[in-house]
């Protein structure tokens, strides 16, 4: 069989029926079975050869070529089917992996949770053994004192005992003494006195109390801080880390971002401080010199942070507390506030009657993503038609933007980056009535002054009035020489009237330069060129005068013909 145009390439190959079937053969209910064709698939490559593969156990079909035919497209349909069905394992297998890790983040996350929450049983269980045993030691050391105390007041009453009771000895023996006397008459000389004493002891109560009690005094310990501490081994464990969400599009001004976290596990939190610095560059090693970090204290799992600098980086990190104690920190990310509006160039600005080139600068020490030039449609009165439209994603600072003939338009650009757009920048105005340009002061020579408005050039004296310079009251001559220099040749043309306005009209597509005077809608001269590239206008003063451009004016119909 014939095949041709397979894969979009045309085939030159033959494929034949194989000829190494086998002869027909009869089973015993009647049918006939058919050899079986050792080469029945096939495929193309990208380099239009075709390649045979051995297929087992695949019958010819009956209908000869056709069927053939047939079946190469039946096995094409197979292996897209195949490749459909190999690309929706894959996204599953990816699926599976990702969920795989999804669950790996949190047994890791529970893992670390029970170990904090042993390492806090732990703590407390210390805690409330220390603080028992410094109890213990504080009674101790009070019942020590107050043993010490009573048992130097027993002493000391104890010896006074002691001396009363040998006084009265010694006073009992010299009574005896006396009395064993032959002489009575002392005895009795000391006797009366003795007795007297005795009286007046008798008298008097002697108080046999002890002088100190010997009970002692057991107060209750005051253990309510252990309790205390015993009561918060039921307590929440301090909370896990954080994790700082990456930064949003259209998150952030120029002075604010809005920052969103979230926690692994359900912990209880009762606010989150959320740390923040500049991220400077040129900042040295030295962490002295380092920017200083501020904080933000909320209750919810975001914070917008404002008074910040316009497209600048900020690290950022946070930490949750609790009653039991403070989490770690989390990574630190990077955020950033939009850019500054740029500044559009307007001198270097141009327009043609189907298009504009609009340069700006970016305005921002750090790179941004992207540019947006915006652009609307000014009305017949010079207002805002309200038709606007964007041109996004520039990478550079300068755009090529397509427009409509004959029509006034109103252009900002805006700078973007991750945090979003900035503000717009000053709006200028471009018509397309015809090419807009303006002077180039860094291409002038030095002799020459370019005006602020960017279309008019000086040479000579700067003082002198631009009519004065412009007109000559004093012409002499009736006949005046133009040159118009191309490709080395300059014709020989002369003119009557001096043109005080020349006109300049290219068409580019036509290959045609040509200049006229203006007041006198009269032709001066015509190039012809192929045009290659852009074209670029430059003029130049020989003498000392002044030139003034009038561009972006629609080509009047004598500059056609």
């Amino acid at each position: 069989m014939d095949l041709y145009e397979i894969r979009g390439g045309l085939l030159d190959v033959i494929a034949e029926e194989a000829e190494h079937q086998e002869s027909t053969m009869a089973d015993g209910g009647g049918r006939a079975t058919r050899g079986v064709s050792t080469f029945q698939r096939f495929s193309v490559d990208t380099n239009e050869s075709l390649c045979f593969e051995p297929c087992e156990d695949s019958l010819p079909s009956p209908t000869g070529a056709q069927d053939g035919l047939e079946d190469v497209f039946k096995e094409g349909e197979t292996e897209s089917e195949i490749v459909k069905i190999k690309n929706r394992l894959q996204g599953k297998v990816t699926e599976m992996e990702n969920f795989a890790s999804h669950l790996e983040e949190i047994f890791l996350t529970v893992e670390e949770n029970f170990g904090r929450q042993e390492q806090h049983l732990e703590q407390h269980y210390n805690d409330v053994l220390q603080t028992l045993s410094q109890r213990y030691d504080d009674r101790a050391a009070g019942l020590e004192e107050e043993k010490k105390g009573k048992l130097e007041a027993l002493y000391k009453q104890l010896l006074a005992c002691g001396q009363a009771m040998d006084a009265s000895k010694q006073l009992i023996e010299t009574a005896q003494e006396v009395y064993r006397g032959q002489d009575k008459r002392p005895f009795l000389k000391a006797v009366m006195p003795a007795i007297k004493r005795i009286e007046e002891f008798a008298k008097e109560q002697v108080d046999l109390t002890l002088s100190t009690s010997l009970e002692f005094n057991t107060p209750l310990a005051d253990l309510s801080d252990v309790k205390t501490m015993m009561d918060s081994i039921n307590v929440v464990p301090a909370p896990s880390a954080p994790v700082i969400n990456p930064q949003m599009p259209n998150s952030a001004t120029q002075t604010s971002l809005r920052v969103c976290w979230s926690l692994f596990s359900d912990d209880t939190v009762e606010y989150y401080e959320l740390y923040y610095r500049p991220v400077l560059e040129d900042t040295p090693a030295d962490s002295s010199c380092a920017p200083l970090v501020s904080k933000v204290q909320v209750k919810e799992t975001h914070c917008a942070v404002t008074d910040l600098m316009p497209n600048a980086q900020y690290e950022l990190w946070v930490t949750a507390t609790n009653t039991t104690g403070i989490s770690p920190a989390s990574e630190k990310t990077l955020y950033m506030t939009v850019p500054s509006p740029p500044v559009i160039k307007q001198r270097e600005c141009t327009s043609c009657p189907e298009a504009a080139l609009i340069r700006w600068e970016s305005g921002n020490t750090n790179p941004v993503d992207s540019y947006t030039v915006e652009l609307s449609e000014m009305g017949t009165d010079g207002t805002e038609s309200g038709i606007a439209e964007s041109v996004v994603a520039v990478p550079t600072c300068r755009c090529l933007i397509q427009l409509q003939t004959g029509r006034r338009y109103l252009i900002s650009v805006r700078a973007v980056n991750i945090g979003g757009p900035s503000g717009g920048s000053e709006v200028i105005t471009v018509s397309t009535t015809g090419t807009f340009f303006h002077l180039l002061e860094d291409t002038a020579h030095p002799c020459l002054s370019i005006s602020e408005d960017g279309f008019t050039m000086f040479y000579g004296d700067k003082e002198l009035p631009i009519s004065a310079m412009a007109l000559d009251d004093n012409n002499t001559f009736t006949r005046h020489k133009y040159e118009f220099l191309h490709n080395g040749l300059s014709p020989d043309l002369r003119i009557t009237v001096n043109p005080v306005r020349i006109g300049v009209a290219l068409d580019y597509e036509r290959g045609t330069l040509s200049f006229f005077n203006v007041d006198l809608e009269q032709h001066l001269h015509t190039f012809q060129c192929h045009f290659r590239n852009y074209v670029h206008p430059c003029f130049g003063l020989d003498n000392p005068g002044v030139l003034t451009v009038h561009n972006s004016i629609e080509a009047p119909e004598y500059s056609l013909v």
